[in-house]
């Protein structure tokens, strides 16, 4: 990681240029109240694009004397960094793309976190006021725009993949490019980054002049997986429920690359609500995809889904091996069938709000050792609640592996325990044997893979 650093006073950029009295005070406040931390956190990881790194912790070590203060203005107001990496620079001037990031980061913590100490009879537990919330959140991102014809397919993946999975996801992107179809993904590298690269070409070909590079994240993984440049519409969601839910109901179709424990914990998601009983007629394309070497990856996939929650899941997706244009092409046809289906029920196309998503899906899950502990990991539940549990266990993997928090628990108190029913826990252990072999949970090159769980099944206790 590079160490060379700058300090620099930086204007706004297209996303927030004003700030009231209350907003600047709380982002000034160091306490565990204020908003401080959360946005040197967030602003850093901005900055960080471009560098190989997958450890938020030790981002924040390596920058531990990076600060980022408020500098009111009398037409507005402008950051002061002090000992920023000096990669977001070029002869002294910050690339455009990230000061974008940089403000929309601004907006984001400020936007979700004046809402619900404003919003009347804001409740934080009841569905309705958490949909209405990321709802908001997109809206003043600018991301929902009225009068656009459905186009917006997610790309989910690993940010750790190999070179020729990610010419792939690229090669996939410009299919979708030359149909006219945006892009949505996490923002960050791998397999986040490829679709969007391939679309800007497909784009360019066909002059389509309005691409849009939608990045959706939040502020546990920002550091782990920083925007990658061709983001052009950057989002910070509070957490990654709400990032989750963010993905489904602003997108018209998913597409999946192979990827490790986070791209198996949207995949849970996905089919946890897809499987719910409400929205067995809604139409919503999914495909899995890769080269042909990754035949066996995505099998293992699917034995795992048809194993943990049965036939009905596999029939939420299909599975397209080195395809391109095929992909592209069953994308298209999905979304217009999306299209349809939301005319006739008068639903928005810029918001899906038929989508039922069951509040277990919704409610903030905490990754930490007696939580993950006491994860309901059997099938003797109702399928929707299987693949939320299993969803969770992968999140707190995910902790342990990138987030700062999860890696300081991991360090202090051992690997998270995940303990249950053999036949749904030796194929997830199995699965994630896999992903190691596979490098699918660190980034080549950085530090060696050291796990951040331990499997307990009810034969080893």
């Amino acid at each position: 990681m590079s160490q060379v650093k700058m300090n620099a006073l930086v204007s706004p950029e297209g996303s927030l240029e004003i700030l009231s009295n209350h907003e600047v005070n709380r982002l000034k406040d160091r306490s565990e109240g204020g908003l401080y931390q959360l946005f040197r956190q967030c602003a850093l990881a901005v900055l960080n694009t471009g560098v190989e790194t997958d450890d938020c912790k030790d981002l924040m070590e390596a920058h531990a004397d990076f600060d980022v203060r408020l500098v009111p203005q009398p037409r507005g107001l402008k950051l002061e960094l002090i000992n920023a990496p000096a990669s977001a620079f070029v002869d002294g001037e910050m690339l455009r793309a990230i000061r974008e990031h940089l403000f929309s980061v601004l907006r984001d913590i400020v936007y979700s976190n004046s809402i619900p100490t404003t919003a009347a009879g804001f409740n934080r537990q009841e569905p309705a006021d958490i949909t209405n919330l990321i709802f908001h959140i997109l809206r003043n991102a600018r991301v929902l725009q009225a009068g656009r014809q459905p186009d917006m397919v997610v790309c989910w993946g690993g940010h750790s993949i190999s070179r020729e999975e990610y010419v792939y996801s690229k090669d996939v992107g410009h299919e979708l490019g030359l149909r006219g179809l945006s892009i949505c993904t996490g923002c960050g590298p791998g397999a986040m980054k490829g679709p969007m690269k391939g679309a800007t070409i497909g784009h360019a070909k066909q002059r389509v002049k309005n691409g849009r590079y939608i990045g959706l994240t939040e502020p546990g993984i920002i550091g782990a997986e920083a925007p990658n440049p061709i983001v052009n519409e950057l989002v910070i969601m509070p957490d990654i429920e709400k990032r989750l839910e963010a993905f489904v109901r602003a997108g018209h179709g998913i597409i999946v690359f192979p990827g490790g424990v986070g791209t198996a914990e949207e995949i849970l998601y996905l089919l946890g609500i897809l499987l719910h009983p409400d929205n067995i007629d809604l139409p919503f394309p999914v495909v899995f995809t890769g080269l042909p070497e990754n035949a066996e990856y995505f099998h293992m996939i699917d034995e795992f889904i048809r194993n943990a929650l049965g036939e009905k899941a596999a029939e939420k997706y299909e599975i397209i091996i080195n395809d391109p244009a095929r992909v592209a092409q069953t994308m298209k046809t999905g979304i217009a069938e999306v299209e349809t289906f939301r005319r006739a029920m008068q639903d928005a196309y810029y918001f899906n709000w038929m989508l039922k998503i069951d509040p277990v899906f919704q409610l903030p899950f905490e990754p930490d050792h007696a939580n993950m502990r006491a994860l309901e990991l059997h099938k003797n539940q109702p399928v929707h609640m299987v693949a939320a549990n299993l969803r969770k266990a992968f999140s707190g993997i995910v902790a342990g592996n990138v987030k700062a928090q999860g890696i300081r628990q991991v360090q202090e108190k051992g690997p998270f325990e995940i303990s249950g029913d053999p036949t749904l826990l030796k194929p997830l252990e199995a699965m994630l044997e896999a992903f190691v072999k596979q490098n699918r949970m660190k980034l080549p090159g950085t530090s060696a893979y050291k796990p951040s769980y331990r499997i307990i099944t009810a034969e080893k206790v």
